[in-house]
């Protein structure tokens, strides 16, 4: 009886010092990032190329087949090269035992992608991890402070996708190799329900918050404070069970605003919830939705240098036969659609595909490239260059723009 209550009050001292917050390093501004080309800042005289034939449409591809019939939730990172890093996972259906994440590189000269590498399958994260793993997903990459990447990713041991924890490997060459995988505690006690959809962001301190979200109990965003791959400190972004896969821009060192995929039930608005954060992320307060329709699916967004802002999306309230891209005015943060990727509206309901799971990224802040899920069979690689986000751009004045609380988005032909 004496070890069961001696045993109690460690577990209850451990919590305890987790949630002490007072004792943790004091939290550091965002980290406002120059844009670079590869790794060469833009000032120094490096002027981003433009390919002359994707100024007016968008340059697709495809990423490499796997082999495998299923595949979901690709992700991407600029190399320091220029060159641009995809994981997704694949297997024979979600949650397979099968499932492994692979990673390929796209070459922008020759729009050409490397052939695909396994990173990460279920043995391996069992090995490295010392535990039983019954599936994993979601991989997220980030670029450390000390120039590294690292690869969050999702793993199960018992249960569906609530019962995921965290964990992260890192490579020192861009990719080509990584280090065995180790398990995030963002939690003292039970340490499951913790996953990840989209990117960090840095701090000027050179740590990094990590957008989290949980599905067990309750389904909310969380913002994990990592340093040296270690969960220092986390923040509710959210409440109830309305609201997952935050998404976060940056508005200045201490201002952030974070758009979520809503969970909401039937009854609810099918529209983007929204937190704010006035102090770096330490605390988030709930606002008005941003009144887009989204239908319980990922969002995924990017910051140019101009100071527009893209999101990808499905911009309907039920299904993911559509999956627009948007952008906002840089002065009046209005919302307009500037390029349809795929629309399936047309066509019979059991005819019509899944476009889900969108990703985006900016090599040199001014270009964006877009991944996301193709019928669950394959994963879409779209192109926009600089000169065509440029000329999106330019097409806004006050007749055109659609206010971000308008559900039906005017739609520009390209």
């Amino acid at each position: 009886m004496r070890r069961v209550i001696a045993l109690c009050f460690l577990l209850l001292a451990a919590v305890i010092g987790f949630l002490h917050i007072d004792s943790r390093p004091v939290w550091a501004p965002f980290a406002i990032t120059m844009k670079t080309q590869g790794d060469v800042p833009l000032d120094q005289g490096i002027t981003p190329k433009i390919n002359a034939r994707v100024i007016f449409s968008p340059l697709a591809s495809w990423l490499p087949d796997t082999g495998a019939v299923s595949v979901h939730a690709a992700s991407l990172i600029a190399l320091k090269d220029g060159a641009v890093r995809a994981f997704w996972f694949a297997g024979s259906r979600e949650g397979a035992a099968d499932v492994a994440i692979y990673s390929a590189v796209y070459d922008a000269k020759s729009n050409l992608w490397s052939a695909p590498t396994v990173v990460m399958d279920r043995v391996t994260a069992e090995k490295g991890l010392s535990r039983y793993i019954a599936k994993l997903g979601n991989p997220v990459p980030s670029r450390l402070s000390d120039g590294r990447l690292q690869l969050f990713f999702v793993t199960v041991s018992i249960g569906g996708w609530a019962g995921s924890s965290i964990s992260a490997i890192t490579s020192e060459d861009e990719g080509m190799t990584w280090t065995n995988p180790q398990r995030l505690i963002s939690s003292p006690f039970i340490n499951l329900s913790t996953l990840v959809k989209t990117p960090s962001l840095p701090f000027a301190d050179g740590r990094f918050g990590l957008p989290a979200y949980h599905e067990w109990i309750g389904r909310f965003g969380e913002f994990l404070r990592i340093d040296a791959g270690q969960v220092i400190d986390k923040r509710r972004m959210s409440s109830g069970r309305s609201a997952i896969q935050p998404l976060i821009f940056v508005n200045d060192p201490k201002n952030a605003t974070a758009y979520f995929r809503q969970t909401r039930g039937s009854s609810e608005p099918k529209q983007i919830p929204v937190s704010q954060t006035q102090d770096a992320g330490q605390s988030w307060q709930q606002s008005g939705d941003l009144l887009i329709s989204n239908p319980n699916s990922a969002v995924t967004g990017v910051v140019l240098n101009n100071g527009a802002r893209l999101l990808a999306l499905n911009n309907i309230e039920a299904g993911r036969y559509r999956l627009v891209l948007m952008m906002s005015d840089a002065k009046s943060g209005q919302w307009r659609t500037v390029h349809i990727a795929e629309d399936d509206e047309a066509l019979p309901n059991d005819q019509r595909k899944e476009f889900s799971y969108p990703y985006l990224i900016s090599v040199d802040g001014n270009d964006a490239h877009l991944v996301y899920t193709w019928d669950r069979k394959k994963i879409r690689h779209l192109y926009f260059s600089g000169a065509w986000l440029t000329h999106a751009s330019s097409q806004f004045s006050s007749n055109e723009t659609e206010v971000g609380n308008n559900l039906n988005a005017k739609e520009v032909q390209q």
